[in-house]
């Protein structure tokens, strides 16, 4: 199973916002089965919006946006995901009903009406942290960009996904540099063609060093590789430490 990411917003591009998001759903679909194989971030133009969205549904089995579905005038990703589909856009009377309720008479005021508005044939995805939702569209899941929000919706989205045979993860640290370790770890990625091995410096103020992370859906081979790991480590005068999970 695979997906793909659309970030949508100007504030992401600008830097005024990290985006936090796409981490977050990466670890979530790990632990699933399901491998996210990209993810795209573009601003608020309804035209950037359907060209990215529609290249990357036909690519993926899933596709998950954030962003853009508030109440302002810039909120345009539910008028983009209609456009992308080629159907209609109106206000859901189940949605309007809901956050209707939320203020007090007077303040459900038009611009937080928009947040009601749901392409035809859409499903909705609940939000436990207010009412606005997102909502479902084939295989699009269109959520808010606000992190805590995003992520109660991803909780009622889990159920509706099809599952694969989760990623085994190991990871060794250690203080050797990437230089001195370079042909021993590419000749253990030889050896074991059917994982991912990556190299991730760091530097920090105790010290530098680098996380030799091994990833593959065979526990076993991954656990090997990762033995073969310390041991390459060790060998070349270093100390290799196993990092929990």
């Amino acid at each position: 199973m695979t997906a793909g990411v659309l970030v949508i917003g100007d504030e992401i591009l600008s830097g005024r916002t990290q985006d936090t998001n796409t981490s977050y759903i990466a670890r979530f679909l790990g632990a699933l089965g399901i491998d996210l194989r990209e993810a795209r971030v573009v601003p608020d133009d309804q035209t950037e919006i359907v060209a990215a969205l529609n290249g990357l549904r036909a690519r993926y089995d899933y596709v998950f946006t954030t962003g853009g579905i508030g109440p302002t005038h810039d909120d345009i990703t539910a008028d983009a995901i209609a456009a992308a589909f080629d159907v209609g856009i109106d206000y859901h009377p189940e949605v309007l009903a809901a956050l209707g309720a939320r203020y007090r008479p007077g303040e459900f005021n038009e611009m937080r009406k928009r947040m009601a508005r749901i392409p035809f044939t859409a499903s909705l995805v609940k939000n436990s942290v207010s009412a606005a939702p997102g909502f479902q569209i084939g295989n699009v899941f269109v959520m808010a960009g606000v992190p805590m929000i995003m992520r109660a919706m991803l909780e009622d989205i889990a159920p509706k996904l099809r599952r694969g045979m989760p990623v085994a993860v190991e990871t060794v640290q250690t203080r050797l540099p990437e230089g001195r370790i370079a042909a021993g770890l590419a000749q253990i990625q030889k050896d074991n063609p059917g994982l991912a091995i990556g190299s991730y410096p760091f530097c920090r103020e105790d010290g530098n060093g680098v996380q030799l992370v091994v990833r593959g859906r065979n526990s076993a081979a991954v656990e090997a590789a990762a033995d073969a790991i310390e041991e390459m480590v060790q060998a070349q005068g270093g100390e290799a430490q196993r990092l929990p999970k």
